[in-house]
């Protein structure tokens, strides 16, 4: 029963479909409305910072779509999206190692989209889908909404651990249940920062090549790196057992709203044909706009400015952690958008967020990004939109907030003060995942 349902305040309640129990606002969603006042520094929502990407590019590009390629750009188009733009992400992609032809690439109205059409293929209600403990929030909802269980598998600092996938496979097999998919986010994941190492994503794809698993790896922050190129895609050694999602949400604009999937032969005609019957073709216009952004402007180049200032702000975010709750532990992203940040054992992240909201700090609750009520005591940090002197001000009244509690449960514990270990700095915890 959802949301609705439950109240019985909405009159048509006993008439959804049952699949409709899975729809709920993600708590990512929800910070929004009290992220965006302005007097809020959100550390919350993983929104690009496109003001890095000067106007005029758009603008000559949108131009020149309607100048030159007004008629096809304002049409509908081909379900499997524009030759142009499919030839051209094919140059994207081999930046990370994948070999493709254009009949490969399905283009598709964002990631999220081509996320939705997967499950429309290949989920019946009751299946599993085995994801990264935590998950992008996002991913669970879309699992959900199709009546699939998600299963997490643990990760640590280099990502997914392949034992734990083992264990993890044959513990929901032994109850008789039907796995479908493997969903991850090998690079820079969300919401944890971390990357799978190269090794891991080669036992990865064995384990699941051995259990008859498709993999479906979800790719929006791999050229985002800020020091080193993260391994190459786990799809340029494996066509047949992985589909890759690509975007250019992070890369770009998300406001485009242009996204890609590279499947096998037969999935991808499969695509093409749900694709057709959920919106008949992705928009012609913003794929031209896409396309001649990628024709004339240095694109590689502005990757490259993006990257400066995320690292610029990841730097921030972890030198003022470092000073203002040094006796915490968190992630050390190469690249991305994300730091997770554990708290100790007793602090629950959800409930506290409403005093955060109070010192005007907003950020996502770990609980967001499981779904058998994982991370209470855990947070993911967004350091890709605010400018690094929010981010510091952001820090400083949050650890105002986790110190707070931190004393009032001291104060109030029969047992003495609460003692943190100081840990590391980007060393994860045994707790965590």
């Amino acid at each position: 029963m959802n949301e609705a349902q439950g109240t019985n305040l909405d009159p048509w309640y006993s008439h959804y479909a049952e699949r409709t129990a899975g729809l709920s606002a993600s708590e990512v969603r929800a910070l929004f409305a009290v992220a965006s006042r302005p007097e809020v520094v959100s550390l919350a929502g993983g929104m690009p910072y496109v003001s890095a990407l000067p106007q005029e590019l758009i603008a000559g590009a949108v131009e020149r779509t309607v100048r030159d390629h007004g008629a096809v750009a304002l049409q509908y188009g081909s379900g499997q999206g524009t030759p142009r733009l499919r030839e051209q992400i094919l140059d994207v992609m081999a930046l990370e190692g994948i070999r493709a032809s254009v009949d490969d690439v399905v283009v598709t109205t964002g990631s999220q989209h081509a996320l939705e059409l997967m499950s429309k293929l290949f989920l019946d209600p009751g299946d599993v889908v085995i994801a990264e403990g935590p998950s992008y929030v996002t991913a669970l909802t879309v699992f959900r909404s199709f009546q699939a269980e998600v299963v997490h598998t643990a990760m640590d600092a280099d990502g997914l651990v392949p034992q734990a996938l083992r264990e993890t496979i044959a513990r929901v097999r032994a109850e008789g249940r039907r796995i479908k998919l493997l969903y991850t986010v090998p690079s820079f994941q969300n919401p944890m920062g971390v990357t799978l190492s190269w090794q891991r994503r080669m036992e990865v794809l064995e384990i699941a090549r051995d259990n008859d698993i498709l993999v479906l790896e979800d790719n929006p922050y791999g050229l985002l790196y800020f020091d080193q190129a993260p391994p190459q895609a786990m799809r340029s050694v494996d066509e047949e057992g992985v589909v890759y999602l690509g975007t250019f949400s992070k890369t770009l604009a998300p406001g485009l709203r242009v996204g890609w999937a590279v499947a096998p032969h037969a999935i991808r005609e499969k695509l093409v044909l749900a694709n057709e019957a959920a919106i008949l073709s992705p928009s012609s216009f913003a794929q031209t706009v896409i396309s001649e952004y990628l024709s004339t402007a240095d694109w590689r180049g502005q990757i490259d400015v993006f990257r400066g200032v995320y690292r610029e702000r990841r730097d921030a975010m972890l030198s003022a952690l470092a000073e203002q709750l040094p006796s915490l532990s968190w992630t050390v992203p190469n690249g991305g958008f994300y730091v997770w940040l554990s708290l100790p054992e007793h602090l629950d992240s959800k409930a506290m967020l409403p005093r955060a909201v109070k010192e005007l700090v907003a950020y996502t609750p770990g609980t967001a990004f499981y779904s058998d009520g994982g991370g209470r005591n855990a947070m993911r940090l967004s350091f890709c939109y605010p400018t690094p002197d929010f981010i510091r001000e952001g820090i400083r009244r949050l650890a105002t907030v986790i110190n707070g509690e931190l004393a009032l449960l001291s104060e109030f514990s029969q047992t003495g003060p609460l003692t943190v270990q100081p840990t590391r700095e980007g060393v994860l915890p045994p707790n965590v995942g």
